[in-house]
């Protein structure tokens, strides 16, 4: 695997994988960025999100177990001093919809969480990842 940066302004970069994707980097205007697009720390986040929603939606769909919506939420912790890393993400995963199974829905995020997502398998050598799930939660 493989990713080129390329400075783009400042501290704006583009990203580019092997997929051929390009995938825009910022950072606030004290550190020369112009803030139009993801730190890297968020963009971290988003991979978690991301690897794990994959997974979890491939898996429902053999389960043959639909979902109306399916949200993922994540906040994290970090450390005031450098460097700032990660000391606790929790993962939040909203499914609504009518007759939802639980028990599946339930299975496919503890294999996501335990088996299948690379990301979070990584870093949960690094930081304390917990999560839990909401089912038809009522809007605030």
């Amino acid at each position: 695997m493989q990713v080129t940066l390329h400075r783009a302004k400042g501290s704006t970069f583009i990203a580019k994988g092997d997929s051929n994707h390009w995938v825009v980097l910022d950072s606030a205007k004290q550190f020369g960025g112009s803030e139009a697009a993801a730190k890297p720390m968020e963009l971290v986040l988003m991979a978690l999100g991301g690897c794990s929603a994959l997974d979890i939606e491939s898996l429902i769909n053999k389960m043959r177990t639909p979902a109306d919506e399916f949200q993922v939420k994540i906040t994290a912790e970090r450390r005031d001093e450098h460097p700032k890393v990660f000391t606790r993400i929790h993962i939040t995963f909203i499914f609504k919809g009518e007759n939802l199974n639980r028990p599946n829905i339930e299975k496919a995020v503890k294999l996501s969480q335990e088996k299948y997502c690379s990301v979070s398998a990584m870093l949960s050598q690094a930081v304390d990842i917990t999560y839990d799930i909401q089912f038809n939660p009522t809007e605030k």
